[in-house]
Parts: structure tokens; sequence; C-alpha cells
């Protein structure tokens, strides 16, 4: 299987690369700034924001299946267009597309949301994603639009990467004990999307971990993991801060379960060491 992963450079992306090379399939994969370092991965330098160039890296792969795991933040030109515009160079080749969507598509109201859930953004990032879904379902019915949560790896996520500057003092802030999502291992999210790319399964997926924690209990168990003082990490409530943003989104990721092989871990499963 020939595979073009955009967002190639990022730290979801990378770990895509990363097995799917390892697996054998032909990978490309595009950055924004700089390519990565896998030596087996072919690289191509990629702006979402230029239609020429979205249609020309796609038509020189000419891939069997797209992985958008890009990521542009509220920027609505890479976040809600940039999907869109990749939607159409994957039809106009033929590929298929999975797109990597997210959590901040919901605004809490109703804490449990299944594939079935219309999205009701709260936040301009929010908004750019749930924008890009219903882009990418309408040029390419047949894509899968795949949400998932916060992404731990093993050390390198920008959520574990807060967790050791605020135990060292080295940040302000505060982990927020009403914000509550499903955390999803990298390398599980990874395996996921390419056991979905192989099949021929279409529409919405949800990739979430299989267990809702809080910031501060991710937190924690991401402290005890790595050796660091639980205690010293501070805490504090959402809804009292300037964060705008859902407070408690769970992913209901139960019906996709059932379709793959790959293990959708909790927080506390992948987080706890293992003897």
């Amino acid at each position: 299987m020939r595979v073009l992963i955009v967002g190639g450079s990022g730290f979801l992306g990378a770990e895509l690369a990363r097995q799917a090379s390892a697996a054998g399939h032909t990978t490309a994969a595009t950055y924004a700034t700089g390519p990565g370092s896998i030596r087996e991965v072919t690289w191509h330098a990629l702006d979402l924001r230029g239609p020429g160039r979205v249609a020309a890296v796609v038509a020189e792969v000419c891939p069997h299946v797209v992985i958008n795991a890009s990521s542009g933040k509220a920027d609505w030109a890479v976040t809600a267009e940039g999907p869109i515009r990749l939607a159409m160079a994957a039809a106009k080749s033929g590929s298929r597309l999975i797109h990597v969507s997210s959590n901040a598509v919901f605004s809490g109201a109703r804490v449990h949301y299944d594939e079935s859930c219309p999205p009701d953004p709260v936040t301009p990032y929010g908004a750019a994603k749930a924008a890009a879904e219903t882009g990418v379902l309408l040029v390419r019915a047949d894509a899968v639009v795949a949400r998932t949560s916060l992404i731990i790896g093993d050390g390198q996520s920008v959520h574990e990467h807060a967790v050791h500057e605020l135990a060292a003092g080295a940040r302000t802030g505060a982990l927020f004990t009403d914000d509550i999502r499903c955390p999803v291992h990298v390398a599980d999210l990874a395996a996921a999307l390419i056991e979905l790319a192989s099949g021929d399964t279409s529409g919405i997926h949800h990739l979430g971990g299989s267990e809702a924690l809080s910031r501060h209990e991710l937190g924690v168990l991401i402290a005890r993991r790595d050796g660091l003082d639980g205690s010293r990490l501070p805490t504090g409530l959402r809804a009292d801060s300037a964060f705008p943003g859902a407070l408690d989104v769970r992913l209901d990721s139960r019906a996709t379960q059932r379709k793959l092989r790959t293990t959708l871990r909790g927080g506390r499963q992948f987080l706890t060491p293992t003897a």
C-alpha cells in the first residue's frame, strides 16, 4: 500500500510514518518547516494553504490512501480549508482519505459523545475542525473522519512536557480538575488509523482512549510514571479560568473499537509502569 501522511513531521504524523514504513508500506510524508528523520520515508514540503501545491504533491505520490494528521490550530486556512483542498486532490487521484479530527468539535453540553452526535463547537479551533469535517465528507463521501482526544506518548507530547515544567516550577498555570477528556496513546492511535486506512470503512469514527480522566488526573499519572512529585502539580478549575472551551467531553469509541484489532487503551493502562 502506498501511503501519504500529511503532517508527517508532527507528533502523531511521525508515529504514523514510523508504523507505516515498518509495516512495509511505501510511505511518503509532508512537512511544513522541516522533514522528519525516518530514512525510509520520502519527504515533501507542503503548505495546505496552497491548492496548487496540495494537488501537485498528491499527484506526484499517487497514494492509495492519504492520512491527514496535520495541525494548524485555529488557523482557518490550514485547519478548515486545507483538508478540503486535500480531499479534492485525493478525489482527483482516486486516493482514499483518512482525516484526523478532534473532540474540540463538541461543546461538552452532553458530556458523552458517540459518532452520531452533531458538532457544536465553542472555540475557533473547534469550529475550524468541524468545518473541515463537513467539507471533507461533502467532497469525499467515502472518506474516514477520525475524531480523537488528548494524544499522549512516552514523554514527547505537549501534555507531558507541560507536566514536567509545572512539577519543576518552570511554568505557571494549573492542571484543571474539571477538564475531562479520553486521552489516547499515540502508538494506539496511529495503529488504529493505519488499520482504518487498510480497510474499506468510511464515515465518522471515534478514536479516544477507553477511560475518561481530568487534566490533573492525567498529570499525576504522567508524574508518577516519570518519577516526579505529583503533589507539586498545581490544580484549578477551568470553569473559573479565562480559558475558553468545553469542560467535559468524553468520546464514546466503543462502536469503532468493535471494528478494530488495535486496542485503544485508557490512560491508567498506558501510563502505569509495568514491572
